[in-house]
């Protein structure tokens, strides 16, 4: 065979992105397919999981420009100019995410038993864990912050916080976000179960009283304004949440409350989530570093989950008017998976016993919570 032939031979060879395959790039693909697998056949999380699988397994296919960031225009591929530009240079999706968050969530729980929100606050616990265990893991403060908002159970806060303060740690802290967000209903009911009595889990909540509407928009318009002066690096997601808030209970811009809820939710969570997939390339992601995120991530869970839990029975303790602790756990800011869970939970000991509305109250909470969090980590940090 001449020569030539055999040097375009071994070009063509040497072009293809099976040549340029790693190791890592096979097993990062096969952590793709997990999530894939999570999303469809588990049902964990689908609207993140899917398309964070789908985002990992393109950016661990060699020799493409599709998910490519640069700082160079020719250089970038379409998802990686979004991801440059949306994500890491302007974080404009988290906002937006909270903005059509705010759109879905009632507060009326919140109004109609206010001691909720210690439930909801008690649960950023796991956030000073994580924060405090990841510095004397040797992480420095921006990382360690970073990391510590993981245990908020609250993705879009996650990634708003660490494409702010440790953009290189963006694809795990996010990953690890979204996917115990995924696995609350493996990783709190052992919890639940061990730190409350069949008793206590039996316990029935009084009724909600009903909420005026005045009261349902004015609540958004002074919490904004409240957090915002004590808080201003916290104004990016607290004002979206509640404009979306105040959109919903105003009762006069039903188009754009549904467009929030539905069509804009939609089209940022796609590309979020592709993005948060691109950026788990194999030389980025398989290291140490990465395996005690996921541990502090994973404590932080458990020990967010038992500040709730621990402070309704302390709480307990000196009320009439009992606190199913419960209810407790669904402080952490996933939404509404925790609540939902506190329901089911509490429907097994008795099918009588609906807690949902009552779990709603710290779950919303919580999201305020670890967005007020992470504006006081910006606020010291940046």
């Amino acid at each position: 065979m001449p020569t030539e032939t055999l040097e375009i031979l071994k070009l063509l060879v040497i072009k293809t992105g099976v040549y340029q395959l790693s190791l890592g790039n096979v097993l990062m693909i096969g952590i793709g397919c997990g999530f894939i697998y999570l999303a469809i056949a588990r049902h964990f999380e689908p609207y993140e999981l899917l398309a964070i699988g789908l985002g990992a397994i393109l950016i661990n296919l060699p020799g493409h420009q599709v998910g490519v960031m640069s700082t160079e225009m020719q250089a970038a591929g379409v998802l990686g100019l979004i991801s440059h530009f949306a994500l890491f240079q302007n974080n404009l999706f988290p906002p937006l995410i909270f903005l059509c968050l705010g759109a879905m969530t009632d507060f009326g729980p919140l109004l109609a038993n206010p001691r909720l929100i210690l439930l909801g606050a008690a649960a950023q616990l796991g956030v000073f864990v994580a924060f405090f265990g990841a510095l004397a893991l040797g992480f420095d403060l921006k990382e360690a912050a970073s990391i510590g908002i993981i245990g908020g159970a609250d993705g879009p806060t996650t990634v708003y916080a660490s494409a702010k303060l440790a953009p290189h740690l963006l694809g795990i802290t996010a990953v690890t976000a979204y996917s115990y967000m995924g696995l609350v209903p493996v990783i709190q009911p052992p919890i639940m179960r061990l730190l409350t009595t069949q008793k206590e889990r039996k316990i029935k909540m009084k009724e909600m009283r009903k909420i005026p509407k005045l009261a349902k928009i004015l609540l958004p318009l002074i919490m904004m304004i409240v957090i915002i002066l004590l808080i201003p690096m916290s104004a990016p997601l607290v004002s979206m949440f509640m404009i979306g808030n105040i959109f919903r209970e105003s009762g006069v811009v039903d188009r754009l409350t549904k467009s929030a809820q539905n069509e804009l939710l939609n089209i940022v969570t796609i590309f979020l989530m592709l993005c948060i997939g691109l950026t788990l390339d194999a030389n980025k992601v398989l290291n140490p570093v990465t395996l005690k995120i996921l541990a502090l991530g994973l404590v932080a869970f458990a020990i967010g989950t038992a500040g709730g839990i621990l402070l309704a029975k302390f709480m307990n303790l000196f009320s009439e008017n009992k606190i199913n602790p419960l209810v407790g756990a669904a402080g952490i800011s996933a939404v509404p998976m925790a609540a939902r869970l506190a329901h089911e939970m509490a429907l097994k000991e008795d099918p009588t016993n609906f807690l949902l509305m009552h779990a709603m109250g710290p779950n919303v909470a919580g999201v305020i919570g670890s967005a007020m969090v992470a504006g006081y980590f910006l606020s010291i940090l940046q």
